[in-house]
C-alpha cells in the first residue's frame, strides 16, 4: 500500500489535539500537538465554550505538527474530526456563530424539559409523560430526558434569547460546525443527529422526523443534511487552509463524535466489543447490531461510525476531570513542578507528568485506600442514575487517613463507576471478560490495574491510548479514501500492547466497597438535591 498522510483532530472539553497519521501497512502516528481552551461555567448551571477558541486551537495545533513533522502540505490527502458531542451550536445564514456554544455539561434547561416531557398523569420512572416517552422511544430508540440534551438547550435559547434565536439558520454539533468552517458546507453526522432525538433511527426510515419536530416545536429547516462518517462533506477552503498551514482542496470527511470514534480507534470493531474510556468525561460503550435502551439505568444505543452498528453506551459526566481536580487541589503542594506549573509551556508534557506522579504515589498506597471511598460526581451523574444534583464526596475519612489514600480513592471511585455502568449495559448484552481501556486514564499503569481489579475483567490497552479518537478518525479517512474496504480491516492494525489481570486477593474487598459505593448515591440523593437544586 502506498503511504498516505492524513490530519485528524480530537476536539475535547478542555483542548484540541491535532495529529498527523501515516496510513500504510500500519496506522502510525507521525506527530501530535495539544492546544487548550477554557470552559466557561455560569452560576445557573451553564457550561459554554467559544467557537473561535476551538478554531484557534485547531489552527495552532495543526501548524505545529506540520512544522515539526516536516510533512509537506501537498502530502496531506484528507482531514476529519472526532469531537465532544451534545453541544448546541447555532449559526446564522453566513455560518457565523450566534452565541457561545452550550457544552454537553450545560444543565440550564430544566424548565424546558419539564414543560415538554415531565407532565401528565401517567409517567415512566416517575418523571416522563408515558405517551410522549413511548412514542419517542419507538421512533428514535431513546429520548432527551435531561436538561443537558441539546434539544432543551435549543428551547432555552428560544425562551431566553429570542432575538438571537430569530437569526438562527442551522443547529450544529461541535464537529459539524468545524466541518462547516473548513468547507462552507452544512452537515451533521448520524451519531450527532441521533442525539438530537429528532432523527428516526428505525432501519429503512433514517431521517429527520417531521412529527417529532412538530411535537417539540423545532423548525425542521434548522436541521442540516445528515451524512455517513465516511462521506466527503466538502473540500478545504483557501482561507481555512492558510490558517492551518495546509493546501486548499483537501477532502474533509463528516467524521463522528468522540464516543463512536473512540470505539473504532480502540480496535473494538466486532459485535459486542466493549471499551471503557477515561478522558475529561468517561463512558462504557459496546457495539450492538440493533437499537437498545434501558431507561432505568440511563443507557442507550446511538448510531455509530460503522454501517449497521450502534454504540450501546452509558456515560459518566466527570471522569478524568476528577484527576484534574486532584492536580489543582490536592497535588500542588506534593510535587515541586506544580508549584511552578504556570511556566510549563507544553501542556502535553504537563499532562504526562501528572500521570507519572499519580502512578508513583498511588502504586505506593495499598489497594482499598484505607477504606476511603470517593464518588466521582463533581458535575452530576448520568448513567446509571441520571442526577444533575449529585456531587463528589470522600466517605469514611478517619484520623489515620492520608492525602495519598484520598488520591488513590479517586482512581478507585472512577473505576467503581465504570463497573456500575458496565454491569448495567450487560443486562442487555453478553458479559465480556475482555475490555479495552483507552483515553488519557489508560496511560496510568496503576490505573489500568485498578480497573482490572475492580471490574474483575481482563483489561487491554493499545498504543497511543490518549489518541484513540484520532486513530478512529484516521480509519474513517482510510475507508473514505478507499484505502480500506471496511472498518474491520483496521482491527489488525490496532494491536494490544499490554494486558492486566484482576488480582483475586483483592476481589472480596473491592466487591464490598462497590456495594457501599452504589448505596452512597441512593442514600444521599435527597440531600444532594436539597443542597444543589
Amino acid at each position: 500500500m502506498t503511504e498516505t498522510y492524513v490530519v485528524t483532530h480530537d476536539v475535547g472539553t478542555t483542548g484540541n489535539k491535532s495529529c498527523i497519521y501515516r496510513i500504510g501497512k500500519t496506522i502510525e502516528l507521525v506527530d501530535s500537538s495539544l492546544s487548550e481552551y477554557p470552559l466557561y461555567t455560569t452560576p445557573d448551571g451553564g457550561a459554554e465554550q467559544k467557537a473561535d477558541e476551538w478554531w484557534a486551537a485547531i489552527c495552532t495545533a495543526t501548524k505545529t505538527v506540520m512544522k515539526r513533522s516536516k510533512i509537506k502540505p501537498k502530502q496531506i490527502k484528507a482531514m476529519t474530526f472526532s469531537a465532544q458531542m451534545q453541544s448546541l451550536v447555532l449559526v446564522d445564514e453566513k455560518g457565523k456563530v450566534l452565541r457561545n456554544p452550550m457544552n454537553y455539561m450545560d444543565g440550564r434547561s430544566v424548565e424546558q424539559v419539564d414543560r415538554y416531557l415531565n407532565t401528565g398523569l401517567i409517567k415512566i420512572e416517575g418523571k416522563w409523560n408515558a405517551l410522549t416517552a413511548l412514542s419517542w422511544l419507538r421512533i428514535t430508540g431513546g429520548l432527551a430526558a435531561t436538561s443537558k440534551d441539546p434539544l432543551w438547550k435549543y428551547h432555552w435559547v428560544k425562551d431566553n434569547e429570542p432575538e438571537i434565536f430569530k437569526r438562527a439558520h442551522q443547529w450544529l454539533d461541535v464537529k459539524d460546525y468545524l466541518v462547516l468552517r473548513c468547507t462552507g458546507e452544512y452537515s451533521m453526522s448520524k451519531d450527532s443527529a441521533h442525539l438530537t432525538f429528532l432523527y428516526d433511527t428505525r432501519p429503512g426510515k433514517l431521517g429527520w422526523h417531521k412529527g417529532l419536530c412538530r411535537k417539540f416545536d423545532v423548525n425542521i429547516d434548522h436541521l442540516p443534511p445528515v451524512k455517513d462518517s465516511t462521506d466527503i462533506v466538502g473540500r478545504l477552503l483557501p482561507g481555512p487552509a492558510a490558517e492551518m498551514g495546509l493546501i486548499e482542496g483537501i477532502p474533509v470527511f463528516a467524521g463522528c463524535g468522540d464516543v463512536t470514534l473512540t470505539g473504532v480507534g480502540s480496535g473494538c470493531l466486532d459485535l459486542y466489543d466493549t471499551h471503557i474510556y477515561v478522558g475529561t468525561s468517561g463512558w462504557v460503550s459496546a457495539n450492538v447490531d440493533k437499537r437498545m435502551v434501558d431507561v432505568t439505568n440511563f443507557c442507550a444505543s446511538i448510531l455509530g461510525a460503522m454501517p449497521d452498528i450502534y454504540n450501546y453506551t452509558g456515560e459518566q459526566e466527570t471522569s478524568g476531570a476528577c484527576l484534574k481536580w486532584v492536580r489543582d487541589h490536592m497535588a500542588l503542594d506534593e510535587i515541586g513542578m506544580y508549584l511552578d506549573a504556570k511556566h510549563v509551556v507544553d501542556k502535553t508534557q504537563e499532562y504526562d507528568s501528572l500521570f507519572d506522579f499519580l502512578n508513583e504515589i498511588i502504586s505506593q498506597t495499598p489497594p482499598g485506600s484505607g477504606n476511603v471511598i470517593f464518588t466521582p460526581w463533581l458535575h452530576g451523574n448520568r448513567s446509571p442514575r441520571e442526577d444533575p444534583y449529585a456531587r463528589g464526596m470522600f466517605f469514611n475519612l478517619s484520623l489515620s487517613t492520608g492525602k495519598r489514600q484520598m488520591i488513590r480513592s479517586v482512581l478507585e471511585g472512577m473505576a467503581f463507576h465504570k463497573r456500575w455502568i458496565l454491569e448495567a449495559l450487560e443486562k442487555k448484552i453478553p458479559r465480556r471478560e475482555t475490555i479495552r481501556f483507552v483515553g488519557g486514564g489508560a496511560k496510568s499503569e496503576v490505573g489500568c490495574q485498578i480497573m482490572a481489579d475492580i471490574t474483575g475483567r481482563h483489561i487491554e490497552t493499545v498504543a497511543n491510548t490518549q489518541n484513540v479518537g484520532t486513530v478512529g478518525a484516521t480509519v474513517v479517512c482510510a475507508v473514505g479514501l478507499g484505502l480500506y474496504k471496511s472498518f474491520q480491516e483496521a482491527k489488525k492494525l490496532i494491536p494490544v500492547v499490554k494486558a492486566y489481570e484482576p488480582r483475586k486477593e483483592y476481589r472480596g474487598m473491592y466487591d464490598a466497597h462497590f456495594e457501599v459505593f452504589k448505596k452512597l448515591y441512593d442514600r444521599n440523593k435527597k440531600l444532594f438535591a436539597s443542597l444543589n437544586k
